[in-house]
């Protein structure tokens, strides 16, 4: 999905023509350049845009769960394309006008996807073809020649807000004399507030329940008072399946005293997550977004006198990435959060937080040996005789530098390839890959384990990856940009259950990972 956003509008405000409620303008100018969220470049081409087909909806800041009207007409010009859209008749709608004539809202943006398109050397993206998703309305200009031209709007209000709220009839600015092109930042789309006699206590994320926690006194305590004074007349699907806990399942924190903190049996860590990086998941209104690829570069070669020059077309995959939920859920009894110290909520939370990460990191971590391509290389484990495994891995290393003039940057293994790593030993009985505990330095020149503590690993220059969520037997020699992971954590989400006295919590996020490219990925096996 690509998102432009327009200029600096020129307001005509038309209070008076009743049942009106229009707005029109440019949505795009073709020929531009424009920066979209990712940092790339991209121009529209004339005739890139759609003028029939479904219409595209409106939105406030390209949030789909905040739709305010629809697009009416489109016409096709040489210079942009020319649109009008109906504003809703809703509380929404009604904002969204009152911010337009204001200049508040003095912007608008296009959603998009690329159907066809054509990349330039420095990076810029031509678009020929596209599907019109969305319009919306935004505070942050970016194009000179996008503009809002009208505004026809008719808002019924009571006397009283008449004398509170007025807008000019008209306010004119004159575009901007030259093109600004922000880099525009991946924004989480946010509904408007609306004003009302009290706002709803809105559940913090795990991490801000600890926070509030860790300051103690009065900075918990209201949080926890507002938590328990929550709406509790909503009943939602979260309640099917959900792991209940009673007092009677918590009988090491009841009533007081508690000794100390609830013991932990579990490391909450994501080795491949932590090793590769998470993206920022794409904002994009849909369970899928595009990931391009080159799969056929440009050429060049040695030209005869008066021959043709060397010329390849470049080609570009559209991959479509899969955004995946993942998620748990728990119901706890407002006893157990009542008479528990320290917190059953706190606990369980935070436990929620943890399988949460343990989950993910699964996901990358099977998405990451199903991606590999088999190096033909072999680890011959033998005592006292290093030379297979550094054989092996000189073999997958050559196969990532000769498809790509890369080097691998890790070695990604499961605990058992972990444990034949620090169990290799030379001729004399040293430990080829070395440790340093105790202050004692024991290695030699191939790198070291860390003797028998998770710490910063290597082996011959690759940064070691140990993570028991490989399947035994798993030894990846890897180039970490040939594997991509998205994520976008959503927290946590909360239901009263006044029925049964108890809460649902439920902690979710979106995950994706991509294979950009299987050569980067090399496996090695172990015999």
């Amino acid at each position: 999905m690509i998102k432009l956003i327009a200029s600096q509008v020129t307001i005509d405000a038309a209070a008076g023509e009743a049942g009106r409620r229009e707005i029109t303008g440019i949505a795009v100018p073709y020929g531009v350049s424009a920066t979209v969220s990712d940092g790339t470049s991209v121009i529209f081409e004339a005739g890139s845009l759609p003028v029939d087909g479904k219409a595209p909806r409106l939105y406030m800041n390209h949030d789909a769960t905040n739709a305010i009207g629809i697009v009416t007409e489109r016409v096709d010009t040489p210079e942009g394309m020319m649109f009008t859209a109906k504003i809703s008749k809703t509380q929404a709608g009604d904002e969204a006008l009152i911010l337009a004539m204001d200049g508040v809202l003095d912007s608008v943006s296009v959603g998009v996807n690329p159907i066809k398109y054509t990349t330039a050397k420095d990076g810029t993206v031509t678009v020929t073809a596209a599907d019109w998703i969305e319009l919306s309305l935004v505070p942050v200009p970016a194009f000179a020649g996008a503009i809002i031209t009208d505004i026809a709007a008719s808002i019924p209000h009571d006397d009283e807000e008449i004398s509170t709220i007025e807008t000019e009839p008209t306010q004119e600015t004159e575009p901007m004399s030259e093109v600004t092109i922000p880099a525009v930042e991946a924004t989480i789309p946010t509904a408007p507030i609306f004003a009302q006699a009290k706002r709803k206590f809105a559940m913090p994320t795990a991490g801000e329940y600890l926070a509030a926690m860790h300051a103690g006194g009065d900075t918990f305590h209201n949080v926890n008072a507002a938590y328990k004074e929550a709406v509790r007349d909503q009943q939602t699907a979260l309640q099917a399946a959900a792991g209940d806990v009673l007092t009677t399942d918590t009988p090491g924190l009841l009533p007081v005293p508690v000794l100390g903190p609830l013991f932990q049996d579990l490391n909450f860590v994501r080795p491949v997550v932590t090793a590769f990086g998470a993206r920022s998941m794409p904002n994009t209104p849909s369970k899928t977004f595009i990931r391009p690829t080159i799969t056929t570069h440009t050429s060049a070669a040695t030209q005869t006198e008066n021959t043709a020059v060397s010329a390849t077309t470049m080609v570009i995959a559209s991959n479509t990435v899969t955004k995946s939920t993942v998620a748990g859920q728990v119901t706890l009894t407002m006893q157990d959060m009542d008479f528990t110290d320290p917190s059953a909520m706190n606990l369980i939370l935070n436990d929620l937080a943890g399988e949460y990460m343990i989950a993910t990191d699964n996901i990358a971590a099977d998405a990451l040996v199903a991606g590999k391509t088999a190096s033909g290389s072999t680890w011959t484990v033998t005592a006292g005789d290093p030379t297979s495994l550094i054989n092996s891995l000189y073999d997958a290393a050559r196969e990532i530098t000769e498809d790509s003039n890369f080097f691998p940057t890790h070695l990604c293994v499961s605990p058992d390839v972990w444990e034949k790593l620090g169990a290799q030993l030379d001729a004399n009985k040293r430990p080829v890959l070395g440790y340093t505990t105790n202050g004692v330095l024991g290695q030699n020149s191939l790198g070291r384990v860390g003797g028998l503590a998770y710490t910063a690993m290597d082996v011959m220059g690759l940064t070691l990856v140990v993570d028991n969520n490989f399947a035994s037997g798993t030894m990846l020699v890897t180039y970490a940009p040939g594997f991509e992971i998205y994520e976008a954590q959503q927290g946590v989400l909360s239901i009263a259950n006044p029925s049964t006295l108890s809460r649902t919590f439920s902690y979710y996020g979106y995950f994706s990972t991509f294979v950009a490219k299987s050569s980067f990925i090399q496996g090695i096996v172990i015999a």
